[in-house]
């Protein structure tokens, strides 16, 4: 009875070893992946991976639409255009926005549906990283990455990617793309109106359309002008 219990011990203090070196290990090859990324430009991401897979197994096969564009080569209004449409708040907040979680935890306690509260640098730890999803482990995941991103990107960086990144239609990923795709031009001849078309269809791209926008979204396009000029244009993000 003895020996039995000294090996059970022994193996319940080999398997805690083994998941904190696992645990450390995952850490540090996630602290690294996102410290090589503020300089190394994302091939793809776990959203296109997804969507490929989508595409393969629904019998329609399709190859991802995605070419990196730098921050610099972009209109000015593409940026702005995200951030009015997403996330005015971005280049004062540390990846979470307090008072917008608050707008949507009032919402949600007065039987509303709740709204969305990502901020960009999270809607980039999910498409960089994660599954779609919403359990409480992937926003776990999400957070951890966030945070991640946040101590480790400039906001210049974080909204690089993401306007990279984001989908903007049926694998169609990137302003790059999508300005190809949809206005035969490169990004950098974007204009205000474009921009806010493509920033109206991101709460849902594969629903909504840029080439045959409904009523929402040109009211949402609309709605994106307006804040674009509340902020101030692009001057609103000349200090990232």
């Amino acid at each position: 009875m003895a020996a039995s219990k000294i090996s059970f011990g022994k193996r319940l203090l080999f398997i805690t070893k083994s998941l904190i070196k696992f645990f450390i290990l995952i850490f540090i090859f996630s602290v690294l992946i996102v410290f090589l990324l503020r300089w190394i430009n994302p091939v793809t991401s776990s959203i296109m991976i997804q969507r490929q897979v989508e595409s393969i197994f629904s019998g329609e096969f399709d190859y991802i639409k995605y070419s990196w564009v730098d921050y610099d080569d972009c209109s000015p209004y593409l940026p702005i255009a995200f951030v009015a449409a997403e996330d005015q708040n971005f280049p004062n907040h540390f990846g979470f926005d307090v008072r917008e979680i608050k707008k949507a935890i009032k919402q949600y306690e007065r039987g509303r549906r709740i709204r969305g509260a990502s901020t960009i640098t999270q809607q980039v730890a999910k498409n960089l990283f994660l599954w779609e999803g919403k359990s409480f482990i992937r926003k776990g995941v999400e957070a951890y990455f966030t945070i991640l991103i946040e101590l480790l990107w400039d906001k210049k960086r974080i909204l690089e990617v993401y306007m990279n990144i984001a989908e903007f239609g049926d694998m169609i990923f990137g302003v790059k793309m999508a300005s190809l795709a949809y206005y035969k031009n490169l990004p950098n001849k974007v204009t205000a109106s474009q921009a806010a078309l493509l920033a109206a269809v991101l709460p849902n791209p594969l629903r909504y359309s840029v080439v045959r926008p409904s009523g929402y979204v040109r009211g949402r396009q609309n709605w994106i002008l307006r804040q674009m000029n509340s902020l101030g244009g692009p001057e609103y993000l000349k200090e990232l």
